[in-house]
């Protein structure tokens, strides 16, 4: 796989930084995570830690040397990660769970499959456009898709920080849909935290990304953001990818049509909702083996805090 991969996380001006940023590859897959702990609830760096740490190992486990099947890794590992965060809160004594949001990706055999849970987005930049995004699981993102305001209103709204999904709530989180698409050469892939996202408009994103190269435009819209932010900066967190492959005739064929028309391009939507009860059936074994992957996993490409 050829690829240039640039992450970064700042601590803004929040007493810690929450936020998790990893990246796991073998020779033909990768995975990309960014968790951010949700600050009005204690401990979320620890669901943060947590979650993207169970990403990894699982992905150092099963990725030999890529997935079996990279959306049914996806929807296993939320699901698990979720239960490993309530299992460490009743093993700490804690009143209740720490909470985090995520959004994680797999890249293999030249497709990019990614789903999320809360406000931590993708994006898929592709000549000059945003080819695809993450929907929000919030209140306000509710609000624009019925119409009744603007998506540039988003970060000024008073439910803004309204979460309808996370990872160590009292309801199991259901992330929805995988989306799959083939990647083409060029095509940029960013996941963030609502930090970097919130102060940005899209077309700040593009404009960096399309002037400079990846090393150059991350750390520019990084700093852009804390800047726009002030002295409310939130934890900022970024991980973004530039695909340097031609397009996979193989990867091309199995695309499917377009059945989310937000989309601007083909994407194969898979449902993952929880509806087959052993979608969060997680036993107690699983949680203590997901607890030993974790402390002995390798750490060395997952972003420390600051």
């Amino acid at each position: 796989m050829k690829f240039a991969l640039v992450q970064d996380s700042r601590l803004g001006a929040r007493r810690m930084n929450q936020d998790r940023v990893g990246h796991w590859r073998t020779p033909q897959s990768l995975l990309l995570v960014v968790a951010d702990g949700m600050g009005g609830h204690l401990h979320g760096e620890v669901a943060a830690n947590l979650a993207a740490d169970l990403f990894g190992a699982s992905f150092q486990r099963e990725a030999k040397p890529k997935l079996a099947d990279p959306a049914e890794f996806l929807a296993q590992t939320i699901a698990a990660a979720h239960a490993l965060i309530l299992a460490e809160a009743q093993k700490r004594g804690l009143a209740e769970p720490p909470r985090t949001v995520i959004v994680a990706c797999v890249v293999q055999d030249g497709q990019a499959t990614w789903t999320h849970v809360g406000d931590c987005r993708l994006y898929l930049f592709r000549k000059g456009r945003v080819a695809a995004r993450t929907r929000d699981h919030t209140r306000v993102q509710e609000l624009v898709d019925a119409g009744r305001i603007r998506e540039e209103a988003v970060t000024s709204h008073p439910e803004r920080n309204r979460l309808l999904q996370c990872l160590g709530g009292f309801q199991p989180p259901q992330p929805g849909v995988a989306s799959k698409t083939a990647l083409e050469k060029d095509d940029i892939l960013l996941l963030c935290s609502d930090g970097f996202w919130g102060p940005l408009t899209q077309r700040q994103m593009l404009n960096a990304l399309l002037a400079r190269e990846l090393k150059e435009a991350v750390p520019e819209l990084v700093e852009l953001a804390e800047a726009r932010a002030g002295h409310e900066c939130d934890n900022v967190s970024v991980l973004a990818v530039t695909w340097d492959e031609e397009l996979k005739p193989a990867a091309a064929a199995a695309e499917g049509p377009s059945t989310l028309p937000y989309y601007e391009m083909p994407t194969d939507v898979q449902d993952l909702t929880a509806t087959d009860p052993d979608f969060l059936r997680v036993s107690d074994d699983d949680i203590d083996k997901a607890i030993a992957e974790i402390k002995a996993a390798l750490r060395k490409n997952v972003t420390p805090r600051r």
